[in-house]
């Protein structure tokens, strides 16, 4: 029962542009490929972020995006940086505040999240796009969900439980990591990829 819900979920997926169009899945994954091929060879960054266990699969991806597809990569993970930013700033800053600093035109974000509606993460991509990096979200739950209107490509599942949205969408990110580590690496791309687990110096208010 439960691996034919996921089947189904994942036959459901859709994509959207950021005008709202509908996109197929195939040509989504093809675009989302090339994107992420265009920021390897061009030695740019992929940020990856979610919460929870949307923020677990950021780093799972992030690692092996780095591993496997020579892409460079980076993920707010260090407890320090996150609590300093939450602690001055705000939670629904902590992602966008070192995008802010970090990002630069042509890297990419992939925003993840089930319910589309964290604020963190669509801080985080509004700061993304006005830094004219390409943006990715994939989200669940309610087909107006917010993060589904502010990506260059917008995936979503129609997923009704926290469980069955993370599952699918871990699926959908193992794929798009797939066709990237499937392509060859040029003379052009930079193999000295790391993973970066982020770590700048903020004044903090105790």
């Amino acid at each position: 029962m439960e691996q034919e819900t996921i089947s189904g979920l994942l036959s459901s997926l859709t994509f959207t542009d950021k005008s709202g169009k509908l996109i197929s899945a195939n040509a989504a994954f093809t675009t989302w490929r090339d994107i992420t091929l265009k920021v390897r060879g061009n030695h740019q960054v992929c940020f990856l972020v979610g919460n929870g266990a949307s923020a677990s699969m950021a780093s799972h991806m992030s690692a092996d995006l780095a591993k496997n597809a020579h892409v460079h990569t980076q993920v707010f993970t260090d407890l320090s940086l996150l609590t300093a930013i939450s602690n001055d700033f705000g939670y629904e800053h902590v992602y966008s505040e070192p995008i802010k600093r970090r990002g630069k035109k042509g890297d990419m974000l992939v925003t993840i999240s089930s319910s589309g509606n964290s604020e963190n993460v669509l801080e985080a991509t509004k700061i993304a796009r006005q830094l004219d990096m390409h943006t990715v979200t994939l989200s669940a739950m309610k087909e107006n969900n917010p993060l589904r209107q502010t990506g260059d490509l917008n995936g979503y599942v129609p997923a009704d439980t926290y469980g069955h949205a993370e599952t699918s969408h871990s699926a959908i990110l193992h794929y798009w990591m797939d066709l990237v580590s499937n392509q060859p690496i040029t003379a052009h791309d930079d193999a000295k990829t790391r993973v970066i687990s982020s770590i700048d110096i903020y004044d903090e208010q105790e």
